[in-house]
């Protein structure tokens, strides 16, 4: 039986050229609100103008039948009618603004999925996709820890577009297994007094503004990019408190990381020695630029002086900070709050307000280092 192609004009539509419009006309009573004839594109192919056509004209033939004199806008009912796309670069810059995170890692995990299997509907990625984007990261050399950060990013936007756009389907990013994860980890070193105390001192009497990030850092605990990021406003020298919030140049890295901190003698010094080289804003203005807070270029020169003495880059001076409270039997939910770091050792760690400042400025003094000896 040989197969007949249907021609023929869908109902409630005319054909102008190779493009469908859809005709129908109005009762007396509404023309006053829409004309004689409503006639507005639709779609170049056939199939798409009928569902269109059918679609509309049973709203506009309800709202008649009521007696309704409330105007549809024709226009914006076929827009809506209309199937939509949803880039994934689109839903990833919707989810970083609602979240108010740090773009960088998700836009470097977006690069790598974009480079394998491009940048398409949130609603068509595979299993077979994420297989793809995996082997590419293993090709780039990438630790097991940095292939898991990635899927998690990636995971982390499908996510919250299947929630918002009411997609039931399994997450093809969740749950991926990663051969030989965690077995190339290299535990962190951590910074012995000595070491601080003779990379204090060496900052301190140093004509580089980069180096005094090491006493600052070392003090407080914080993220490079928490330092680096600090508009003046932020420090408060009288009070001794310094304020970790995010501004326009940098975000924190998890709600949680917004936190008011004490400062120690030497965080006090060597903040006020470096307000010698701020501007009226910021207190490292050469690694503010127009589009952002450049924290890497300020890690990567300090990480020249830090890797060539200790053999250790700046972080490991977070990882001391920890160990520091630690040592000085501080309570795990104040050593959380003072880093900025996810408390997950209660179900109730994250009531109420959390430690007040004076006791938190009575552990700070408990981890005191003696520079001056």
């Amino acid at each position: 039986m040989s197969h007949i192609l249907d021609t023929s004009i869908p109902a409630h539509t005319i054909l102008r050229g190779k493009s469908y419009y859809l005709n129908i006309r109005v009762p007396k009573p509404f023309q006053q609100y829409y004309g004689r004839i409503i006639r507005s594109k639709l779609s170049n192919d056939r199939d798409e103008a009928h569902m269109y056509a059918n679609h509309i004209v049973g709203i506009l033939k309800k709202t008649w039948d009521t007696k309704s004199t409330n105007h549809i806008d024709v226009e914006r009912l076929i827009a809506s009618a209309q199937p939509k796309t949803y880039l994934m670069s689109d839903l990833a810059a919707e989810y970083i603004s609602v979240r108010q995170i740090d773009s960088k890692p998700i836009q470097v995990a977006l690069r790598s999925l974009f480079a394998v299997v491009g940048d398409r509907d949130v609603r068509s990625y595979t299993r077979e996709d994420a297989r793809a984007f995996l082997h590419e990261l293993n090709l780039s050399g990438n630790k097991t820890s940095t292939l898991r950060k990635r899927l998690i990013c990636v995971g982390a936007i499908i996510n919250y577009a299947y929630q918002e756009l009411e997609v039931e389907k399994r997450n093809p990013f969740s749950k991926m297994i990663i051969a030989g994860e965690g077995r190339d980890a290299v535990k962190r070193g951590t910074f012995t007094t000595e070491q601080l105390i003779d990379g204090y001192q060496q900052a301190f009497t140093s004509s580089s503004n980069v180096q005094l990030l090491f006493p600052i850092l070392g003090e407080t605990g914080c993220r490079l990019a928490e330092i680096v990021g600090l508009r003046l406003e932020d420090i408060d020298l009288d009070k001794r408190i310094l304020d970790i919030r995010p501004n326009d140049k940098r975000r924190l890295k998890t709600t949680g990381s917004e936190r008011s901190l004490p400062l120690t003698e030497t965080a006090y010094l060597a903040l006020t020695n470096a307000l010698e080289y701020s501007n009226k804003e910021w207190l490292f203005p050469r690694y503010i630029k127009e589009d952002g807070c450049y924290a890497t270029h300020a890690s990567n020169a300090l990480a020249k002086w830090t890797k060539r003495r200790w053999g250790m880059t700046a972080h490991s001076l977070r990882h001391t900070f920890r160990d520091r409270l630690r040592a000085a039997e501080v309570p795990l939910e104040a050593i959380d709050q003072l880093g900025g770091w996810s408390s997950v050792s209660t179900i109730g760690s994250g009531y109420g307000q959390g430690y007040p400042l004076e006791h938190l400025r009575k552990y700070m003094d408990a981890i005191e280092l003696d520079i001056m000896h």
